[in-house]
């Protein structure tokens, strides 16, 4: 589908609010270029360029990547794509992000995805992995047939550390203390949109609704995902 003007989105999040699944179906609904600044960061490191290779250095040290280091890689991404929507994940994570990230272009929308953590917990906390095959499975909504076991090899499963109770808690809190200034900057700049809900399939239509009036010439698109 084309787009008749160029239409710029930010998605925002907590680890397991369902912002993969949101942005594939904005993408796929909308034909929006979705930008990932996780994609983008290990893309330089394996490329070895010079932004590439101080991130590495940041990241082997334990530190955290510098606001002017990580806002340098996604801008000098996105002035290649000045006549093409996009939707960014990842960044804006602090303020002096958001402010580097106004100071080269205009964003449309800010999409917040607003999911309990209550919810969020339950649903990372029964998560299950069969490690060598990769399966998944969800104890409340995918268990596997025997509890414990893959379904297919009859393996042991296992829980990713970051998906334990402390971890998934302590990931949460740093999300929300480190987010919570940014999406105060952007809903005091009017372009904040705020999605609240426990189930992506019914938080999805409301999105869906909301980027199918603000994107120009999208208002007969009904896409489903």
């Amino acid at each position: 589908m084309g787009l008749q003007t160029v239409f710029r989105a930010v998605i925002m999040g907590a680890p397991g609010s369902g912002k993969g699944t949101v942005s594939s179906r904005i993408v796929q609904s909308f034909g929006l270029k979705h930008l990932s600044s996780g994609d983008m960061l290990r893309a330089n490191i394996e490329a070895k360029t010079d932004l590439g290779l101080l991130m590495k250095s940041c990241i082997d040290q334990g530190q955290l990547v510098p606001d002017d280091v990580i806002s340098r890689l996604i801008l000098s991404s996105l002035r290649g794509i000045e006549q093409t929507s996009w939707l960014l994940d990842g960044f804006p994570r602090t303020v002096a992000q958001a402010e580097a990230l106004d100071a080269v272009c205009d964003v449309d929308s800010v999409i917040n995805l607003d999911v309990p953590f209550q919810t969020i917990r339950e649903r990372l906390t029964s998560r299950w992995v069969h490690l060598p095959s990769g399966r998944v499975y969800n104890i409340d909504f995918n268990p596997p047939k025997k509890p414990g076991l893959d379904d297919v090899t009859g393996e042991p499963l296992v829980q990713r550390d970051d998906d334990s109770p402390e971890t998934v808690s302590r990931r949460l809190k740093d999300y929300e203390r480190q987010t919570q200034p940014v999406l105060e900057y952007y809903r005091s700049k009017g372009v904040l949109e705020t999605f609240s809900g426990t189930e992506t399939n019914k938080i999805w239509p409301h999105v869906h609704a909301f980027l199918t009036r603000k994107i120009p010439g999208t208002q007969q698109a009904m896409g489903k995902a």
